[in-house]
This record gives structure tokens, C-alpha cells and sequence, in this order.
């Protein structure tokens, strides 16, 4: 079933999978945001942008995408670099840290999984089992360095600066060499290996071995 065809066969289904899809993609940004004020650029602030509204995060394309795809993305939140301190430190956490809150996400889904709550709501359990698996897929999928994912800016942050400028050059195309991979297939087992790897750490954290 494609995930448009979810807004006729089941459309409470579809729009609690495309708010919680919306949602993860915004918390997603929110924390670049947050983690940059932290380092000292308040860009995202100034802009109205540390905040959960989807107004203030909403991109055409990324939404039209979310409704027909069944997956987005929303507004970059606008990062000033050269006001960050602690340069390489704070380009590896403000990357980092749209991935983490994913993480976080679904670590929070996972326990609450876990609780009776859940076992007393299946509608509920359906609902967790979805976020969990739309936070580590986000996070997996960022995590792959070509940019502009966050994957890159994370490997740029332990590059040399003349590494840092020939990755740089490949952003322009980045966007290009994603759609190429993604409808080849080829992506799938690096994002396959990036899921378990999350899966693996979230397993460690919650004592899962």
C-alpha cells in the first residue's frame, strides 16, 4: 500500500503517520537550532525558528513530498557558522544534534512501549511502534555523510580544511547523488547498517544488551 493511498483506505492512519513524520522532521531542526544558540549563534532564535509551530518550519516541496512519499522534510533552520565558538566542536554537535533528538525520540517511544500502558492501548502501541521506527529511519538516513546531511558536516567537523573544501564542492550536487542513490537502491544497506547500529546503542542504553 503506497502512503497516499493510506489518505482513502485509511485516512486516521495516514494523518497520524503524517503528523508524526511532520513533527520528528521539525524536532529534528528545532535541536540544530537549540545546540547553535547554545555555541553562541542565535540565528534560529532571531528568526522565530526554535519553536514547535509547523508554520514557522514548513516547506512546500518537503510537505508535498511527506503526503505523497511518505517521507520530508522541512525548512533548514538557518545556522551562522562563523558565529559559532569552538569552531570544529560546535559544527560536530549542532550536526550531531538533529539525529540525537531522533534518537531521543524514540528511545522515549521505546519506554513507553515497555510500560503497561501500552499493553492496555493498542492504539497506542501502533502509534509508538510508528514513531520509533520514523525516528531511527530519519536518523539513519541523516547520518550518511553526503551533504547536505548531517553526516557530512559531522565528517567535515574531523576533516583537514583543504578535505573540508573538496567535500564542500560536492554539496551542490549533493541533493542530486541522493535522488540517483535512493531510487537505485542503493542507499538501502547503508541505511540499513546506520539503523542497527542505532538500534543497537538505544539496545546498550535501555539495558537490552
Amino acid at each position: 500500500m503506497s502512503f497516499l493511498s493510506l489518505l482513502i483506505q485509511n485516512p486516521v492512519y495516514f494523518f497520524v503517520l503524517a503528523a508524526l513524520l511532520l513533527y520528528s522532521v521539525i524536532v529534528h531542526e528545532v535541536a540544530h537550532g537549540w545546540v547553535a544558540l547554545r555555541f553562541g549563534d542565535d540565528t534560529a532564535r532571531r528568526q522565530g525558528r526554535l519553536t514547535l509551530n509547523p508554520f514557522n518550519h514548513i516547506d512546500p516541496v518537503g510537505t508535498l513530498m511527506l503526503f505523497v512519499a511518505g517521507f520530508g522534510w522541512a525548512r533548514p533552520v538557518p545556522v551562522n557558522y562563523g558565529r559559532l565558538r569552538y569552531a570544529r566542536l560546535a559544527l560536530f554537535c549542532v550536526s550531531l544534534a538533529g539525529c540525537l533528538a531522533n534518537v531521543l525520540i524514540a528511545v522515549c517511544g521505546i519506554i513507553v512501549l515497555r510500560s503497561p500502558l501500552a499493553e492496555m492501548n493498542p492504539g497506542l502501541t501502533a502509534g509508538l511502534v510508528l514513531l520509533v521506527r520514523i525516528n531511527i529511519i530519519l536518523a539513519a538516513f541523516n547520518l550518511i555523510p553526503i551533504p547536505p546531511l548531517d553526516g557530512s558536516r559531522i565528517l567535515m567537523s574531523v576533516l583537514s580544511p583543504p578535505a573540508q573544501e573538496r567535500l564542500a564542492r560536492v554539496e551542490p550536487y549533493g541533493f542530486f547523488i541522493l535522488a540517483f542513490l535512493l531510487f537505485t537502491g542503493a542507499l538501502n544497506p547503508v541505511i540499513g547498517i546506520m539503523e542497527q547500529l542505532i538500534y543497537g546503542g538505544i539496545g546498550v542504553l535501555l539495558g537490552a544488551g
